[in-house]
């Protein structure tokens, strides 16, 4: 069992409905990433940016982003994780992959962007994922699903969760207020990794991807395109929930449709 996770969250500008482009982007992106990395986090929807036309994408992309994840995982021996439009049997999903070089882990966002109109052309999710990896549990969300505390509850004991985004900069302090919080109410680590850039339909996206450790403290924060570098440590995650013991007092509930 691991006592250490080094991962590296990259944040970078997107092309619109490009998937080959930003497959290759991405590529070049990290071919001086550390070797030490274990996990490289992106964006949501890293391969086309927040697009509400995913009839717009070839549903082959989804399956060539998935090898070409696979492909990167094994050559750099790491997992890589970050969500997608998927394409299944017609229906269209915000679908996040969690690939390791020997496993395929998936989640659907949950909660859909009404705001935006996602939850008219894009299948919500059902289900949390939980990912043993390494030592670490790790819970994966995604975007809009940072609002909604009662599904990131960390009933499942996880150690890490980790919010992938198109968070744009006219509603940036909810992003950091709201990623603190649910480090410190789910007493683990808490990962947002944010795209940066102007998509477009003109939505300008400021980055603050950022870590933060259980009581909330700010390990890593940036605001600019570059690979960010952090490790978690697992006695921090221990030491913390022996001597504050606080999710032994959390309310018990069960969710509903």
């Amino acid at each position: 069992m691991s006592k250490s996770l080094n991962i590296a969250l990259l944040q970078t500008e997107l092309f619109w409905e490009q998937p080959e482009k930003n497959r290759i982007h991405i590529s070049n992106a990290i071919k001086e990433l550390r070797p030490e990395v274990d996990l490289l986090l992106l964006p949501e929807m890293f391969t086309t940016g927040f697009t509400m036309s995913p009839e717009n994408i070839d549903a082959i992309e989804g399956s060539r982003t998935l090898d070409w994840m696979r492909e990167l995982a094994t050559a750099k021996q790491l997992a890589i994780s970050g969500s997608i439009v998927f394409n299944e049997k017609g229906k269209y999903y915000n679908r996040l992959f969690f690939v390791e070089p020997s496993k395929v882990s998936i989640y659907d966002k949950r909660h859909t962007f009404t705001l935006a109109g996602e939850s008219d052309v894009y299948t919500a999710g059902k289900a949390k994922t939980i990912i043993d990896f390494k030592g670490f549990k790790i819970c994966p969300l995604i975007c809009y699903d940072l609002r909604f505390p009662v599904w990131s509850r960390n009933v499942e004991h996880y150690d890490l969760l980790i919010y992938v985004a198109n968070w744009p900069k006219t509603r940036i302090n909810a992003w950091d207020v709201l990623l603190k919080a649910r480090a410190i109410e789910n007493m683990s680590y808490c990962i947002g990794v944010n795209r940066i850039g102007i998509d477009k339909i003109g939505h300008e996206y400021p980055g603050h991807s950022a870590v933060y450790d259980a009581l909330g403290k700010e390990v890593l924060f940036s605001n600019k395109p570059e690979i960010c570098y952090v490790t978690l440590d697992k006695k921090h995650i221990k030491t913390t929930r022996r001597k504050l013991k606080f999710l032994e007092d959390q309310d018990k509930f069960n969710l509903e449709e």
